[in-house]
């Protein structure tokens, strides 16, 4: 720890293990981005996320990396929430995390929320790089404010990359500072919580799912090349899970999905 906070870098690297499995031989964590394996499903390595300290607090730095390579498949969620918390230290703090998914790797990225406490001040962004014939699934959701409490302020931002193409940059800023509107009917419409679901599959390039809505608070957009965003925003963290989960389903599902 710095006069200016928390410095934390964490790494994981996936590669196939020679045997039907995915291999960890890089799983290095730090401070309060602890990693630790979990129990293995099929061919799949599973990693958890575990807040060894609170945080992020104002000042601090927090880096994580994953890198899957070709043939591998990694799972990756967190133990708990994580909670964006005032600090001694000046300014905003920052979570960064970069994924790198190979051709023929596959991700599931699942963290916990993210939660703005009052007077906290965080950015956060999510910059993932796939191979053309990778697969992804990634969810983010940020809760905005404890129960009775007003939110800090967060701004997260969301690139996701194909075979070197963009097919997805977003900026969501929310909370005291933040520019106008953003709990306008336009953005969150007096929600609290709001979240993101990406599914890259190749299989998406020639067909991709038809563009709809999801309920009333969610949406499905085919993106560019073989990816699909769901946004969605609800009263709170649980409805916010729940209509993510019902989306993922009906991914799975497919036909639902395609307008046919």
């Amino acid at each position: 720890m710095t006069a200016t906070g928390v410095r934390a870098h964490a790494r994981i690297v996936a590669r196939p293990d020679g045997r039907g499995g995915t291999a960890l031989p890089v799983l290095d964590g730090e401070g309060p981005l602890a990693l630790r394996r979990t129990r293995a499903s099929g061919g799949e390595a599973r990693v958890m996320v575990v807040g060894a300290m609170s945080g992020p607090l104002g000042g601090d730095r927090f880096l994580l990396d994953a890198r899957v390579e070709e043939g591998a498949r990694l799972h990756v969620g967190s133990a708990a929430a994580t909670i964006a918390l005032p600090g001694q230290a000046k300014g905003e703090a920052r979570y960064d995390v970069r994924l790198d998914v190979a051709d023929g790797g596959e991700l599931h990225w699942l963290p916990e929320q993210l939660i703005s406490a009052g007077g906290s001040d965080l950015y956060v962004t999510t910059r993932a790089e796939l191979g053309a014939g990778a697969r992804l699934v990634l969810r983010e959701e940020q809760v905005l404010g404890r129960f009775g409490e007003e939110p800090g302020r967060l701004t997260s931002r969301l690139t996701v990359r194909v075979a070197g193409r963009t097919v997805l940059d977003q900026e969501l800023s929310c909370g005291p500072g933040a520019p106008g509107g953003w709990d306008g009917p336009a953005v969150l419409a007096g929600h609290r919580s709001v979240g993101q679901l990406v599914v890259i599959r190749p299989e998406f390039a020639g067909q991709p799912p038809a563009a709809r809505m999801l309920g009333e608070s969610a949406a499905l957009v085919p993106l560019a090349g073989p990816a699909v965003l769901v946004s969605a925003v609800a009263p709170d963290a649980l409805g916010l899970r729940r209509l993510l989960d019902e989306a993922l389903t009906l991914l799975a599902q497919g036909a639902p999905l395609n307008g046919t």
